[in-house]
Order: structure tokens, then sequence, then C-alpha cells
């Protein structure tokens, strides 16, 4: 994987069931077909399969992360799974009711406070981002609120630039300001014009933070908690404000992992201040049963009109160099999996893989985490087999259990690695 793919992979926040393109060959693909004829046999090709999860959970914490838990709601029953650890340190298990930094979950919670406002007339998604933030945005009179929903105004995302995890490195505990991670985007072209691509930039979020806070005279973490978290009665979910409080019923520490070596490297970062870097990008703190809870509002509009419903779903194609099929609407991913459509989000900080996915209605729910995320800028074995075994075969598989369908066969082969790891990074 190369240093631009491995960025890409971090910035992006696929973080949803993504769909594996490598040929299956040989005897492992044979042992692949076989094991999943072998679920289908158990569960009748619907239904959670326990001892399938079991085994994601052993092969996503033998690709790196010391924790991994999963909640699934397939519309019968809830079925949840932890395995591993929350702290290294103490070596705590980590439990399925333990806080997460959500990543770029966060996105579809800024797209819900901007559509609230919406309803309220105070904002115009065709409106030009120069209305609300003027002077702030180069060419802003020709970007509009929509575009930086749905990742079209070309903007280049901050954790794009070479220095920028770099620079995190050196001074883990800094505190970046708006205006600071502004300047980093803005000294970079952007991808494209206004509204002719799709790229996805945390940048735009960013500013979809700022345009909030002036509207409304309120800070990030006061909507979310006013709009969003206590109308739901999420409990454990708040933005982080610049770090993550240890508060609620456990707390999952997120670690940094270097392959290079040969032996997995970890550094705790769950005291680096999420909040200061990742913004309205990525700041939420959450748990799997909050987070379930909050997508199913979303796409049943509990939290917004349905006019707002339908905007939120129209989506604009993914870029082709993107790892998925589907589209990206307002804050809020359609991903065409091998096994049926799901909407959702998902995240990656700089110590968590976590994945948000559900059925149109709402009724259906996956809900994961992974406690580890590569922190190499460079391709190796480990940290191919990491994007292997999870964005290529963990996180598809709990898609398809959602859905109650079986799990392909090149699904299962990049879970267990019986495909070369190399083949899914290219």
């Amino acid at each position: 994987m190369t240093n631009k793919t491995k960025n890409r992979a971090i910035v992006r926040g696929t973080a949803l069931a993504l769909a594996a393109s490598v040929a299956l060959t040989g005897t492992g693909a044979t042992a692949a077909i076989a094991a999943d004829r072998a679920q289908q046999a158990v569960t009748g090709g619907s239904g959670v399969n326990d001892a399938l999860q079991r085994e994601v959970a052993r092969h996503v914490l033998d690709a790196g992360p010391p924790g991994y838990l999963a909640r699934i709601d397939d519309g019968r029953r809830v079925h949840t799974l932890a395995a591993g650890v929350a702290d290294r340190r103490t070596g705590r298990p980590i439990t399925v009711r333990d806080q997460f930094e959500a990543g770029s979950n966060t996105k579809t919670f800024t797209a819900v406070l901007i559509l609230q406002q919406v309803d309220r007339g105070r904002i115009t998604l065709d409106a030009p981002v120069e209305r609300y933030l003027p002077g702030v945005v180069p060419n802003g009179e020709n970007i509009t609120v929509r575009m930086l929903l749905n990742h079209s105004s070309g903007l280049f995302s901050y954790t794009g630039d070479p220095d920028f995890f770099v620079d995190m490195e050196k001074d883990p505990q800094h505190v970046y300001s708006d205006a600071e991670l502004l300047a980093i985007a803005f000294a970079h072209e952007p991808y494209f014009p206004p509204g002719k691509g799709w790229e996805y930039s945390n940048t735009n979020y960013t500013l979809l933070g700022m345009i909030l806070q002036k509207q409304t005279g309120k800070s990030m973490p006061a909507l979310v908690r006013q709009r969003i978290t206590g109308p739901l009665g999420l409990k454990h979910t708040y933005y982080a404000d610049p770090r993550a409080t240890n508060t609620g019923p456990g707390y999952a520490h997120g670690y940094a992992i270097k392959f290079a070596s040969g032996t997995p490297q970890y550094t705790d970062t769950a005291r680096w201040p999420l909040g200061g870097w990742a913004g309205a990008a990525g700041a939420m703190i959450t748990t799997a049963d909050d987070l379930s809870r909050f997508f199913s509002a979303v796409l049943q509009a509990k939290l917004f009109s349905r006019a707002q419903l339908k905007q939120m779903k129209t989506t604009i194609p993914f870029s082709a160099d993107f790892p998925m099929q589907g589209g990206y609407g307002l804050g809020l991913m359609r991903h065409d999996t091998p096994c049926g459509t799901v909407w959702g989000h998902g995240g990656d900080t700089m110590g968590h893989h976590s994945t948000a996915a559900a059925t149109e209605n709402g009724r259906r729910t996956a809900i994961t985490d992974a406690t580890g995320e590569p922190a190499d800028l460079t391709e190796n074995p480990g940290v191919q087999r990491f994007y292997q075994a999870i964005l290529f075969g963990a996180d598809t598989v709990t898609a398809c259990q959602m859905l109650g369908k079986p799990v392909p066969a090149e699904v299962l082969a990049n879970l267990r690695g019986d495909t070369p790891a190399t083949d899914v990074t290219k």
C-alpha cells in the first residue's frame, strides 16, 4: 500500500463493508467456498452466525488491533460480541458497552445539524458558502452548502497534506484551530472545480461546523447535546472537546500501530485531542448501542423532516478510485455490498476503525469498532494484512450478517488471508 493509498484510507473514513475485487485461486479459495456453504447450512442463509462472528473477531485481533466489538441487529434479535482488551496497560477486557472514537461517523451528526437548520429556514442547501462565511473560502461564491455536505466542493482535505500526520506524531497533543486546518487545506490547489467531481475531504466538514456555530451562536458540543443526543437519549455519546473524557460504562483505548519492524509497536492514543484535529469531521465519542440508535433515527427521519431525509439520501457516485460501489449523499453513504445495499458511514481515527451500517428503513443496524489503526506511512505486510482482514473482510461479513445473507467466498478469503494481501491494496 503506497503512502498516498494509506493516507486516503485514513482520511476518507470509508469504514463500511468494502467489497474486495480479488480473484480466488488455489486451495485457500476452495476452503473458503466450503466454509461458506457450511455457514449457509447452519443459518439457512439468514440470521447471525455466532461462530462466524467469533472467527471474525479472531482474525481482526490477529491483524493487530488489541480489541474488537460488534453489535448486529438483524431485525429479529441483537447479537453482540467483544474480544480482546480495552486497555493494553491494565489488561481490562473490552465489552460491547465500551465507548470508542467514532471518527468520520461524526459527519452524519454534523449533517443532521445542518439539515435541522434547513428545516428552520436558517440555511439553504444550494446557497453559496460565501453567504455564511464571507471571505473565508477561496471561490466560496461558487461552492454551495450541498457541495460541502456531499464532498463535491473540490476543496483539498487538510488530512491529505503529506506532513499532517507526520507533524501530529511529533506533537500529538497539539490542538488545531479551525483557522490552522483551513490554512493547511487552502495551501493546496482544489481537486477540481466546484461541482465537477467527488473527493472525500475533511475540510468540507470543518467549514460546516463553522457555519453551524456562527448561525446558532453555540458550540458543536452543545449543539450535539441539545439537538441530537439529548432528544434521542444517547447517554454515552458526546463531542470530544478536545479530548475524550473517560465517562460512561467503560472506555476502549485506541492504538496507533506500526508494523514496519515485523513486530507491531503500539502507541496509546486515548488521551490525544481528537476534537483538536478532527472536529466536526470526526470528534464523536459513542457506544455501539448509541450509534445504532442514532443511525436508526436518521433513516427514520426522527431528527428532521422527511423532505430532508430525501435530500440526505440523494447521492452522487463515488470517484472511480474509491474502493467501494455506491454513492455519497449529505453526510450519508450508500454502499452497494455483495449482499445488498446498506446506508451509513464509518470512521478512522489515529487509534480506531469503526463502522456503522443500516438498512434503508433503519430497522437493522451493524456497528463495529476495532481499537487499532496503522500508523506506518509506507507499504509493509502488516499494513496490507490489516486492511485485507478488516476493511475487505470483517466489515463486509458484518454487513452480510445484518442483512441475513450468506457471505461471499472472496470476502471470507480476505478475512482469513487466503488471498495475497498485496492484491487487495492495489
